[in-house]
């Protein structure tokens, strides 16, 4: 540890240094020293040096100024993992995800949990930007995490690794690959604010992936937090099951602790504690009959055990026999409480204010006790492979010093190690591994092996993307397909990738000179495998290069990067919304393509139709079958109706309005008829001719999506605010009242919100908040559909 106190500065007395290699030096030692030098000098920071003696060289514009620590000159900030991993039981391992509605207190929450774990030796908070997850300079500057970060940590004899995700919707594709290869995850909630937009929509992907999940109601110090509120919020939004396992422990008007109603005491802090304590050390007081709360406590803890006893057999067994809910042990209460957690019947509620330092242990011991294992969350794809390698990567990100791309992969089964060569199923190819590494935000231990049930991150993968599955060698894919192929199983299975958000907005994007376009599409591609939401694409007719993502602040985010990361001053177009397109009737189309092409006779039949189909994803043609085609399509091979598949799925991308995708179509085939040496690409290029024509006669309409927001505002403001989403052609689905504000639902045209955070603070003069999230895509007017092609065509349609 360094003792701060003893550190001596001394300025101008060395030449500047050229280059050098960057130390190791932990995140918080890196704050303290440049705060303490911007007090002690006009100093600028730019880059720093460690040598043997624990010297730290500091570039500044003017000279070069040194720090020496004296003192214990343990700097180490992590423990050093071993080189291998000896961790025998996966049952010892937690792989959880933090997830929230923005400003929930995810980041703070994370920070007291390496706090308390030993990681870090100081905490850091994010209106300060020092927090060890927050390390991105965007997520400092804006106070909101951009990106996941992963983290791993000690806690009562088990590993955690923890994966801190943004609570902000347009990085939600971060939430996503998360949770994907998460084997549980912690729900964080306001605890005056309940459920809210963002909250509800990180809950749905939970479900998705099926992810076992536990509450924590987090800020309870707050004079408007409620648990009853948060309660009913999690029933009726959610539609959980919520075991509420602790009361608040409330003295005077001050939040102190917590009530645990498993053991019947309570936990308190000490709220008033500074320095190097942050709450680490909390009292465990008895309660017993005499105490003023034990009435409310045994009154909720017969309610917990009676809601077991519901949903959970062997607990029912348990009180039947010994009839009585009021004496059931706190064992087996935690027992029954894991196998509902598990089955995802219920969600545990743990109560809690990370900022006070108050409720954050309870809520790890709650991760070990009550979230899966490895061993408890098997894939029956897995099961394919093992014990051999299975694993998926989730995660890429660039980083120039530690050799290129750094690849973060969740191993299922199997072991790796330094060199190993992996075959990619979803590219058929096989690539070395470089270096393992565990990963501590954005620094990481390397390792020369890792086993089954972890999280990791490597080198020397330079094919592999977001969503691959990764295994031991192709002869084990062979031998897997003999398996399938005698089960009457068409493909080797792969793991299920993950669910790419659409696009909502789009603009251009220009490097500022000739000579800077190139480093601009290294830049985009970067950035791209990076962050499989955003799209990159190329406007056949302007020829411009257009940058799709999830919204205003994504597109802003991605622009800095490319200016602080890349050094390309790129400039974006403005931002445009992304429609879609649909038929609103049936149609059916016949093409006959008859061409010679190099000698070879092309011939071509196909019929296709077309009709509406709400929320369906033409994934593949559908066979129109009748008396008169069922021989014909019968006869068509498979490699023929792959093409046509193709074909159809490349002629959707653009819709014959403007371009945009077409959705909500459902495709048949009635007939396909193709010459003796007719090519595969001729197929799929007939299928695409023919859907185009289609189209052009089916009537498309085009789609525009709409936004729910949920705006809290001031009793005297919201008749402005009202009136305000009127005119942007907002619908007011529900206005509810949050103690002395008003929280307004309403459901709006993304067209007409651009820039509408700026135009919320002006009417409000800065004192209502709003979130929103993609609700659906309706048709539009012929009126608004006008106006929208005007708006993206610069021309009035006739």
């Amino acid at each position: 540890m360094v003792n701060f106190k003893r550190v001596c500065v001394r300025g101008c007395i060395e030449k500047p240094i050229l280059s050098w290699t960057v130390g190791q030096m932990p995140v918080y030692a890196k704050t303290k020293v440049l705060n303490l030098l911007r007090r002690h000098s006009s100093f600028s920071y730019l880059q720093w040096k460690k040598d043997t003696n624990m010297k730290f060289i500091f570039r500044s514009h003017y000279s070069t100024s040194a720090v020496r620590f004296s003192g214990h000159t343990d700097l180490e900030k992590y423990p050093v993992p071993p080189a291998k991993d000896d961790l025998k039981h996966l049952n010892k391992i937690r792989n959880i995800g933090i997830m929230a509605h923005i400003d929930a207190g995810k980041t703070t929450t994370t920070e007291r949990m390496l706090y308390y774990s030993g990681i870090i030796r100081t905490v850091g908070e994010v209106h300060d930007g020092d927090t060890v997850m927050d390390y991105m300079e965007q997520e400092r500057n804006r106070g909101i995490t951009i990106t996941s970060a992963a983290i791993t940590f000690p806690w009562a004899d088990h590993r955690i690794n923890l994966v801190d995700t943004p609570g902000h919707v347009d990085f939600t594709i971060e939430v996503e690959r998360a949770l994907r290869v998460l084997d549980g995850a912690v729900a964080i909630f306001d605890a005056s604010a309940g459920v809210e937009a963002q909250s509800l929509t990180v809950w749905r992907q939970a479900n998705s992936y099926e992810v076992p999940r536990i509450c924590y109601l987090n800020k309870m110090d707050k004079p408007a937090a409620s648990l009853a509120m948060c309660l009913d919020s999690i029933r009726e939004k959610l539609h959980a099951t919520p075991l509420v396992l602790q009361l608040p422990f409330i003295q005077g008007k001050t939040f102190t602790g917590v009530v645990d109603l498993l053991e019947m005491q309570k936990l308190k802090w000490n709220t008033q504690s500074s320095g190097r304590d942050y709450g680490r050390k909390y009292a465990k007081i008895p309660m017993d009959a005499d105490d003023d709360m034990w009435d409310q406590a045994f009154l909720a803890r017969c309610e917990l055990t009676d809601k077991l006893a519901d949903l959970d057999l062997d607990l029912a067994e348990f009180v039947l026999e010994n009839e009585s809910i009021e004496n059931v042990p706190s064992l087996k209460l935690k027992e029954a409480i894991r196998r509902v957690t598990l089955r995802q019947y219920a969600v545990p509620i743990l109560l809690g204010s990370s900022y006070k330092n108050v409720g954050v242990q309870p809520l790890m011991d709650a991760v070990i006790s009550y979230l899966p294992s490895p061993l408890e969350n098997v894939h029956e794809t897995v099961q394919l492979y093992a014990p051999h390698l299975c694993a998926m990567a989730f995660k890429i990100i660039h980083d120039k010093k530690r050799g290129g791309m750094l690849t973060f992969l969740r191993i299922y089964s199997g072991h790796l190690e330094q060199g190993q060569r992996i075959f990619n199923l979803n590219s058929n190819l096989t690539e070395k591994i470089g270096r393992v590494m565990i990963a501590f935000a954005d620094e990481f231990k390397e390792v020369t092996e890792i086993k089954a049930g972890n999280i990791v991150v490597v080198t020397g993968l330079k094919i592999t993307r977001t969503g691959d599955t990764l295994i031991a060698s192709q002869s084990l894919t062979n031998s897997v397909q003999r398996k399938l192929d005698a089960k009457k199983e068409n493909e080797a299975p792969m793991l299920m990738g993950m669910q790419i958000p659409d696009p909502v907005f789009f603009c251009s994007v220009e490097a500022p000179s000739l000579s800077q376009t190139k480093l601009l599409e290294e830049a985009l591609d970067q950035l791209q495998k990076e962050d499989p939401s955003l799209r990159v694409t190329s406007d056949q007719e302007t020829g411009q290069t257009v940058l799709s993502g999830m919204g205003e602040l994504h597109l802003e985010i991605i622009r800095d990067r490319i200016f602080k990361e890349h050094k390309v001053d790129a400039y974006l177009g403005p931002l445009q919304v992304a429609y879609r397109e649909t038929t609103v009737q049936a149609c059916t189309h016949t093409l006959e393509i008859n061409k010679v092409i190099g000698d070879v006779s092309q011939e071509v039949k196909i019929t296709l139709s077309v009709e509406p189909k709400r929320d369906h994803k033409a994934k593949s043609v559908v066979f129109a079958k009748s008396k008169d085609s069922i021989e014909n399509l019968n006869a068509i091979r498979k490699y023929q109706l792959a093409a046509v598949n193709r074909g159809i799925t490349s002629a959707l991308t653009s819709g014959p309005i403007l371009g945009f995708q077409v959705v909500d179509v459902k495709i048949f085939l009635h007939w396909l008829e193709v010459g003796r040496r007719t090519s595969e690409t001729m197929i799929a290029a007939a299928a695409a001719q023919c859907i185009h024509q289609l189209l052009q006669k089916a009537n498309c309409q085009l789609l525009e999506p709409y936004m729910e927001l949920e705006i809290i505002t001031d009793e005297s403001n919201s008749s402005v605010v009202l009136g305000d989403i009127t005119r942007r052609r907002g619908n007011v689905l529900q206005i509810a009242q949050r103690q002395d504000m008003k929280v307004i639902i309403v459901e709006c045209p993304l067209s007409e919100l651009v820039g509408y955070s700026t135009a919320l603070r002006t009417i409000t003069s800065g004192t209502a908040v709003f979130s929103m999230e993609l609700s659906s895509y309706k048709i539009m007017s012929s009126l608004d559909q006008a106006a929208a092609i005007e708006s993206v065509t610069g021309f009035s349609p006739l």
